[in-house]
């Protein structure tokens, strides 16, 4: 990586380490460049990405309120309906009270009207048995 294209590492090996060559040091500023061009990049997209996990959060956190929300009003509804429906039960009860004594009454009447008949027709036997038929 480092150093020129025509060095034998072999001989270098053994060598002590000494301070690159002035020759070196624009190829090692070009390199360096190129890292810290890159470590932009990648700081960028670290931030591109800790923006889009927070909108996130922040997207889960709303949804979980809107979620939240449904389940109360779905819930209030069935509560509501439930009420609604006990209310009429008790009034079809009413009614139902209400229809079982006008048919008593009614029965009574038509027990009145046909004892009426009754009498009616025991008075026409005895006015039948009084009068010879005549003809």
């Amino acid at each position: 990586m480092f150093g020129s294209p025509g060095l034998d590492r072999s001989k270098l090996s053994d060598a002590p380490r000494t301070v690159p060559d002035m020759a070196e040091l624009p190829e090692i500023e070009a390199r360096l460049t190129a890292v810290e061009a890159r470590l932009d990049v990648v700081a960028a997209d670290a931030a591109a990405t800790r923006h889009l996990a927070a909108a996130r959060d922040r997207d889960l956190a709303d949804f979980g309120v809107k979620v939240d929300a449904n389940r109360a009003v779905i819930s209030a509804l069935g509560e509501q309906t439930a009420a609604r429906f006990d209310r009429l039960e008790e009034r079809f009860d009413g009614l139902e009270g209400q229809m079982h004594a006008g048919f008593t009454q009614m029965r009574a009447g038509f027990d009145q009207v046909a004892g009426g008949f009754e009498h009616i027709g025991g008075l026409l036997d005895e006015l039948v048995r009084r009068e010879p038929p005549t003809g």
